[in-house]
């Protein structure tokens, strides 16, 4: 009791001292648990969507995947309308109706805008029926009555500024056809963000499964009392075992959200493990934080020892203080990591993702997980300097404050330091010298965590070197001054090599990535210069339609055009082995020269030739396969052909690696004319001197297609820069958070070293030194320990960049490049953020009483 007593004393007495700790530990809980909240209500959110959609019992196709459409073809997979009457007398079904869905679909208005969601959620139409009434209610207008009507949902009329009478077109993989809005469709449940527009099932019919008699589905209601269970196992017995696939309502919502918890879950492990970094660099600050007021306590430590505390007691009371810490610190961030979900959930439907705060969930386990990571991250944080406040003798009350160091610790921290990053060190050789990319991510894995861990151990024993030289080329410029802010950072090496430590791992990541990235975008834009011909791509999000394949065909001032499509088939190789639902591709001879693609065998044009094809080096090596073998292809719902290999290309590529090309002439022999897949991606060949006219005149063509985009190679780069640009910049907005942990270790340690200086600035003012030039030194202070940390996780981070740069070469990534105009910038702004964190520490120095800070004990 007396422990504890003692404690909560301490605890209180310094609880300012305790506070950015608080916030670090605040700051990193409620990540952790607004990651959970947010995540968890997205679940509920399409939980409770999937259950309120599904019918009793659905009947759709036997082929049909986790999609609506054929992967291959695009068009919805159908069953035949007599389906629905067979449904219909079996046992204990209430009603049945078809239904017709397809998400391959782009809605335009009058001037061709996109009437799609802009959260990057799905397109969805259909036919109007009594399953959909279930969840939507018709609030403006009536549902479709003929080919001229559509109906929308009162989201996507919101957002777009759609009312009755305005004319829609729709593209389908069919063709387009137009109609006016009759009605609008207001969500009973919540719309996570889908577009959605409803024609009568005739219309649906025709235009989105290419024929009248055809459905995609059918909803299935039981009688009253029939179980879902043994509703399924009647119609299954009517339709006969097999023949279709059934799923009840339970099967089907399973079914789909086991798609989306799958994209869910990787969202939430990568904002987790991002709230794990910020967690590490907390872990700093607060070892600091007890270390220094560990330091400044000894005396008071060493007296409790003379008057019979234990070992034990003192290094109990400094971790009750800990805990106390975690669970203040915890059980805010938890308030906080709700707070934070609400707000991301409102950010998501700013970006058109509808997410309401009535399905907000918190699980018990969210609130206690969180607690449980800050309690026992805080503890473990402290449990070392509990152990030096317990090693404090009772003849340190007759010392000035401040433990000596202890040399042959020290001594021993440097080997193991060196001896890890050494390590760290040969597996990154061996990584980049690995001859096949896993075995080298392995190394990679294994050399960061040992280079971390080392320089972290290791960052004491190089702060005087490392410190010694930023001051020379810094704080030398600033005189007396800036020579007393060095021998303050130098002053504790530990502590300044634990505050660097905690920036330098936030900057390390951000300079790796930042290598990655910029390597990535140079080995892409030399690949492209190098082997793209073309001087037009034609793509989107979805395959391209054949009325605009058509227009594209059209448009003029083009030498050529280059259709390249995408097919699903099994390929036998001479040895036997098989491989299962592969990709071969289809193209225009032309396509040899759009993309030059190297050959390590035969020539391209030979894999053109009629039942003819290409295959990559690897699956050739793979195989024993060399051109003149024939190959057995099965095409996914077309027949089996033997092709000739005329060519076999080299696979350092990124473009294409290891494409199986084949003319499309080929593909159309053994594929019925209603399989054959839409293209992919079309290229185009300007006539000579035509190319700026030909690129106008193709942007002008697919304006009516605004789902489709045209780039030359200018844009594609840039388009490229962008893609890598915008995923860079997002992994940094999550890296802020460690960073700014890392800030507040820098503002903490200053603030704790200048209560502990308090009789030191004192003299220094008694002597002569202004206020100023107080608060100078001590932002130099802070200047040079975040440079420090700068530059320890920069150089770091540039050579586990640099290390997976050689593994991304053996996928075609083959040129290195450092963004020196990233790092420069990181450099000077950690010396901002230095200054920033010294600011509240340097002016509440320069506000002490000269008199009450020499007084001070």
């Amino acid at each position: 009791m007396t422990v504890l007593k003692t404690s909560m004393r301490n605890f209180f007495a310094h609880k300012g001292r305790m506070a950015l700790s608080a916030i670090a530990v605040l700051l990193s809980v409620a990540f952790v648990c607004g990651t959970l909240v947010f995540t968890d209500t997205m679940n509920t959110t399409f939980d409770k969507l999937f259950a309120a959609t599904s019918p009793d019992v659905t009947v759709s196709p036997k082929t049909a995947g986790d999609g609506d459409e054929d992967p291959q073809s695009g068009k919805p997979d159908a069953l035949p309308a007599s389906v629905v009457d067979q449904v219909k007398s079996a046992e204990g079904v209430k009603s049945a109706e078809g239904a017709v869905m397809s998400m391959n679909v782009t809605v335009v208005d009058s001037e061709n805008e996109n009437m799609g969601s802009t959260s990057g959620g799905p397109t969805i139409a259909g036919n109007w029926t009594q399953n959909d009434a279930r969840t939507m209610e018709i609030t403006e207008g009536h549902s479709p009555r003929g080919p001229t009507d559509v109906m929308v949902d009162s989201d996507t009329a919101d957002k777009h500024g759609l009312k009755l009478g305005d004319e829609l077109r729709t593209i389908s993989v069919n063709g387009d056809f137009t109609a006016k809005i009759s009605g609008i469709a207001t969500f009973k449940v919540t719309n996570p963000g889908a577009a959605i527009v409803y024609f009568d099932t005739p219309t649906a019919q025709q235009q989105l499964l290419g024929r009248t008699g055809e459905f995609s589905a059918v909803a299935v209601t039981g009688a009253d009392g029939v179980t879902d269970a043994a509703l399924k196992r009647n119609v299954a017995a009517e339709l006969g075992a097999g023949a279709y696939k059934l799923q009840t309502q339970t099967e089907a919502a399973d079914a789909n959200r086991k798609d989306v918890g799958e994209f869910m879950d990787i969202i939430k492990y990568a904002m987790l493990g991002f709230a794990g970094i910020a967690f590490l660099v907390g872990i700093f600050l607060i070892i600091n934080t007890f270390s220094m007021l560990v330091a400044q306590r000894t005396r008071e430590i060493g007296l409790m020892r003379a008057i019979g505390s234990s070992r034990k007691q003192v290094n109990r009371s400094v971790l009750v203080e800990a805990t106390l810490l975690g669970v203040i610190g915890s059980i805010l961030g938890v308030g906080a990591g709700v707070g934070l979900a609400i707000g991301l959930m409102e950010l998501m439907s700013g970006m058109g993702m509808n997410l309401s705060t009535d399905d907000l969930t918190v699980k018990w386990m969210t609130p206690a997980i969180g607690l449980f990571l800050g309690i026992v991250v805080t503890v473990l944080a402290a449990y070392l300097p509990a152990r030096r406040a317990g090693k404090v003798s009772p003849m340190a009350a007759l010392r000035d404050a401040g433990t000596p160091a202890d040399g042959k610790a020290g001594l021993i921290r440097a080997v193991i330091g060196l001896v890890l990053t050494g390590t760290g060190v040969f597996a990154l050789y061996t990584a980049a010298t690995a001859d096949t990319a896993g075995d080298g991510s392995m190394w990679l894995g294994g050399g960061v965590v040992l280079t971390l861990i080392g320089f972290v151990i290791v960052g004491p024993v190089l702060a005087g070197g490392v410190v010694r030289v930023i001051s020379a080329l810094v704080l030398r410029l600033f005189g007396p001054v800036g020579r007393m802010a060095e021998r303050n950072a130098l002053r504790n090496p530990r502590r300044t090599g634990a505050t660097g430590a905690a920036l330098m791992i936030g900057l390390a990541l951000v300079a790796c990535l930042s290598v990655v990235g910029s390597s990535m975008v140079a080995s892409a834009t030399d690949e492209l210069d190098k082997s793209v011909g073309a001087d037009f791509i034609i793509q989107g999000q979805q395959r391209i339609v054949p009325q605009a394949e058509k227009a594209i065909q059209n448009s003029p001032d083009l030498e050529h055009v280059t259709r390249y499509k995408v097919a699903e088939a099994t390929l036998t190789a001479p040895n036997g082995k098989t491989e299962k639902d592969t990709e071969v591709t289809a193209a225009d001879p032309t396509y040899a020269t759009d993309l030059r693609r190297e050959t390590t065998a035969g020539s391209l044009k030979d894999a053109y030739a009629a039942d003819s094809m290409s295959i990559g080096a690897g699956y050739a090596k793979d195989n024993g396969i060399k051109v003149g073998d024939t190959l057995a292809v099965a095409f996914k719902g077309g027949e089996t052909a033997k092709l000739k290999v005329g060519a076999i290309t080299n696979d350092d590529v990124t473009i294409d690696q290891g494409a199986r090309y084949m003319s499309i002439a080929t593909l159309e022999k053994y594929l019925p004319a209603d399989r054959i897949p839409p293209n992919m991606i079309m290229f185009a060949k300007a006539k000579d001197g035509q190319a700026e006219a030909a690129y106008a005149a193709l942007k002008d063509t697919l304006k009516q297609y605004p789902q489709y985009e045209v780039r030359d190679q200018t844009d594609f780069k840039e388009e490229l820069q962008s893609q890598v640009g915008q995923l860079l910049n997002m992994v940094y907005g999550l890296l802020a958070l460690a960073i700014i942990v890392a800030v507040l270790g820098v503002v903490n340690t200053l603030a704790l070293s200048v209560v502990e200086r308090t009789r030191e600035i004192g003299l220094m003012r008694a002597i002569g030194m202004s206020r100023r030039q107080l608060r100078r030194m001590i932002r130099l202070e802070s200047v040079v320990i975040a440079l420090f940390g700068a530059l320890l996780g920069l150089g770091l981070g540039m050579g586990w960049g640099a290390t997976a740069q050689r593994l991304l070469a053996m996928e075609g990534l083959e040129v290195l490049e450092i963004p020196w105009a990233t790092i420069i910038a990181v450099f000077i702004g950690s010396a901002c953020v230095g200054l920033l964190a010294a600011l509240i520490p340097a002016f509440r120095a320069g506000r002490m009483n000269v008199l009450n800070a020499i007084a001070t004990e």
